[in-house]
């Protein structure tokens, strides 16, 4: 007899799920027609964005020869082409590399070259930074101290990459400026933090020693 009722079971599950094919199957075969088409979307950006970071790789290279032969100009063009239409990632070396090719004519001009690299959201925080520490660095002789502060304060925030090294131009800046209270403000940050490098914070603590004594409250 359990036979029979299970047969029967079978038979209602088999009459349910024609019922169900019937009414539901044109959304089943376009939602595993959407998967396929989406899957298949997805490899293909994959595919095209390795092809152009591939090719954005070759033209950086070919860039960096055209800058090491002397050729400027056509290295110029070079990276102005790979800053525009290159892979994200290259976009971003192209503009530091061209940067660092004009900061040997031309200082002043490499340092808003860097300051435009660093105001640009599309770029990484720490391609952003970097181009911060280089213009500060190429202007540390002529900027002032409200300057070099302005330019280089986002990059000193606990975690970014070149914290230590844009605290340590911000410590110079003040005393250059006279600044002593800026000064131990950035050197004392740098003696705080662990990870600041053994022989940054040597020279921080030399330059420490140069400053007034701390008045006393």
């Amino acid at each position: 007899m359990s036979e029979i009722f299970n047969e029967i079971d079978e038979d209602l599950r088999r009459e349910q799920f024609k019922k169900l094919w019937e009414r539901y199957s044109i959304f089943i075969i376009a939602a595993a027609i959407l998967i396929v088409a989406g899957v298949g979307g997805w490899r293909g950006y994959q595919y095209l964005e390795a092809k152009k970071a591939a090719e954005a790789g070759s033209a950086f290279e070919a860039a960096i020869g055209l800058s090491e032969q002397g050729k400027k100009t056509e290295a110029e063009a070079a990276f102005a082409k790979i800053a525009a239409d290159g892979s994200r990632g290259y976009r971003g070396l192209a503009r530091l590399r061209a940067a660092a090719d004009a900061a040997a004519a031309d200082p002043k001009a490499a340092a808003k070259l860097y300051d435009g690299i660093a105001a640009d959201p599309s770029i990484a925080v720490t391609e952003q930074d970097l181009a911060r520490i280089r213009a500060a660095s190429l202007m540390m002789e002529t900027e002032p101290y409200a300057e070099m502060r302005q330019r280089l304060e986002p990059a000193t925030g606990e975690g970014r990459t070149f914290r230590h090294t844009a605290r340590e131009l911000l410590a110079l800046s003040a005393y250059r400026a006279n600044d002593a209270t800026a000064a131990r403000q950035w050197l004392d940050m740098i003696g705080n933090d662990a990870r600041t490098p053994a022989s940054m914070r040597s020279r921080a603590e030399a330059l420490q020693a140069l400053l007034p004594p701390a008045a006393k409250s």
